[in-house]
């Protein structure tokens, strides 16, 4: 097994990790490690089609009061006010950033830049490029500047499959696992940023790439780190109804935005039915409207009627879109796109400071894994890439900050008995695991997705710990499809465990049994943490 050090790790390859590491290398000439169980344009970021918020001193419009305003209501109670309005403030300087990176934000004729609107916005404040193709564009900017950058070493296809805590519950490290040669590596580094995305792939219907099986979120909470609100899980109301390669492609709340209308197959339009703000109410309201609507009259997806925006604009907006469509055989230029919802974004994660600190000193978090309460129960449409953006920022400069010394490899018993751990050959045992995993992602979507209850989230946990039983890899995996079932088990009884726990509907969590929001249960799961130091307390 190799040993090395480095000064800076950061697991993901994301827009916030890809962010944190320039803006570490512009205030640091310190070395900076960049671990991606991918390849470096392959995250969850680019796939974002809508749009990142921006309150722009010229939008007269808007207000960073009317932007926390919008977001603090679609957090239903959850998000912290003080969060939203720091983030807010910050959006103006995080867009002005990222043009001088190089990312090319749609303009108007006049070349002011164009703002659309999406779901729960008061007014148009998302700036978007490419059309809708907002987080490959970014993603794009970022990666050519990281390539670029001699300061910055990326490790490709790589697992990072667990932290190094010492006996005082410091993180000094991680082990590294190379899908490409088998080879295991353990670092030891006086930062470890966990920048790994999100978790949709725990469930069976998903916008999430496969690469998002929730990695760093397990890694953390392995590690003995905060996690909390694990069980909000915002499900996109509008995702393509075909599936291909395990995900399926994301209809961006940005065409609602500019004018299309939810209708069953029928040609009833039926969002009102459910919120006076119809097509544009939040996300999970959105969602739960379509759920029903399907649920009731046994229908397999409703239409998104683009009908009533003019075509050049549709071009001109959504030429991903539109070309995704033509690929299954649909014309969006004719106004009719089958759609359905679709596992989409956590809320909840490893509880994180604006300044991306977790619960374990030299253990960070930023993006979709971190949780700083700025979504609350139900993530306010755009909010997540400008989170991204500002919190990375935030995190590079708490770093410069620090006098940090690398530690080396030392006599800490704790540390050593892990590392001893990967140093083991032991599979005599060869599960299916690609079984597991599908039948995992069934249970989910199943009991604990859309509209939950607690005779279906008991049998999730009934699932999920038969198959821990079954699986048993407490650490050492065979390769990256064990290692990734291991984490989707971690985060399914999370978010399970989670869900059975809070005793209402709040946002992204919508109980049958408990359908109404309860003043009772706000109090006593506002802050509700969950910690863990291994696997099998889970």
């Amino acid at each position: 097994m190799k040993f090395t050090q480095k000064p800076f790790i950061i697991i993901g390859s994301g827009i916030a990790g890809l962010y944190t590491a320039i803006k570490l290398s512009e205030k640091s000439d310190k070395e900076i490690l960049i671990i991606t169980k991918s390849d470096l344009r392959e995250s969850n970021s680019r796939y974002a089609q809508g749009g990142i918020v921006g309150v722009l001193p010229e939008n007269l419009e808007d207000s960073v009061e009317l932007h926390v305003k919008d977001t603090l209501d679609a957090g239903a109670g959850l998000s912290d006010p003080d969060v939203a309005k720091f983030i807010s403030e910050k959006s103006s300087d995080a867009v002005k950033d990222l043009i001088f990176y190089g990312v090319d934000f749609d303009k108007q004729p006049d070349e002011k830049i164009e703002l659309t609107l999406e779901g729960a916005h008061s007014v148009n404040r998302i700036l978007h490029s490419g059309g809708d193709a907002t987080g490959r564009s970014i993603e794009i900017a970022l990666s050519n500047l990281v390539e670029n950058k001699p300061g910055i070493r990326i490790y490709k296809k790589t697992i990072a499959v667990d932290l190094l805590i010492d006996s005082e519950n410091r993180c000094k490290g991680v082990i590294v696992f190379d899908k490409t040669t088998g080879e295991y590596e353990v670092i030891f580094s006086s930062a470890v940023i966990i920048a790994t995305g999100g978790a949709g792939q725990v469930y069976s219907r998903t916008t999430n790439p496969r690469i998002a099986t929730g990695d760093g979120i397990a890694l953390a909470y392995r590690a003995g780190a905060t996690v909390q609100n694990m069980e909000f899980i915002q499900f996109h109301p509008t995702a393509l109804n075909f599936e291909e390669n395990g995900s399926r492609f994301l209809i961006s709340e940005s065409v609602r935005g500019e004018g299309a209308i939810l209708k069953t197959p029928d040609g009833e339009q039926f969002a009102c039915k459910y919120d006076e703000r119809g097509d544009l109410a939040p996300r999970d309201i959105v969602t739960r409207a379509i759920f029903f609507e399907m649920k009731e009259n046994g229908y397999d997806h409703v239409i998104l009627d683009t009908s009533k925006i003019p075509e050049e604009k549709l071009k001109a907006r959504f030429p991903n879109i539109i070309k995704a469509c033509e690929e299954n055989g649909i014309d969006m230029l004719k106004g009719s796109i089958p759609v359905s919802p679709a596992a989409h974004y956590i809320m909840g994660g490893i509880k994180t400071s604006v300044r991306g600190e977790t619960s374990l000193t030299g253990l960070y978090a930023v993006g979709e894994a971190a949780c700083t309460s700025f979504h609350g129960a139900n993530r306010l449409a755009s909010n997540s890439l400008l989170e991204c953006v500002v919190v990375a920022n935030e995190l590079a400069q708490l770093l410069t900050e620090k006098e940090l010394l690398i530690p080396s490899q030392n006599n800490d018993c704790k540390i050593n008995c892990l590392i001893s751990e990967y140093e083991k050959n032991y599979f005599d045992y060869q599960p299916d695991v690609l079984e597991f995993v599908e039948k995992i992602r069934e249970t989910m979507w199943e009991n604990a997705g859309i509209i939950r209850h607690d005779a279906g989230l008991r049998e999730a946990l009934k699932t999920i710990t038969e198959l821990k039983l079954e699986f048993d890899r407490q650490y050492k995996c065979r390769n990256a499809n064990e290692y990734d079932f291991r984490n989707l088990l971690a985060i399914s009884e999370l978010i399970t465990k989670s869900a059975i726990s809070r005793k209402e509907s709040r946002g992204g969590h919508f109980r049958e049994d408990f359908p109404e929001t309860s003043l009772k249960a706000f109090n006593s799961f506002i802050s509700k943490e969950l910690n863990c130091g291994m696997f099998l307390c889970l």
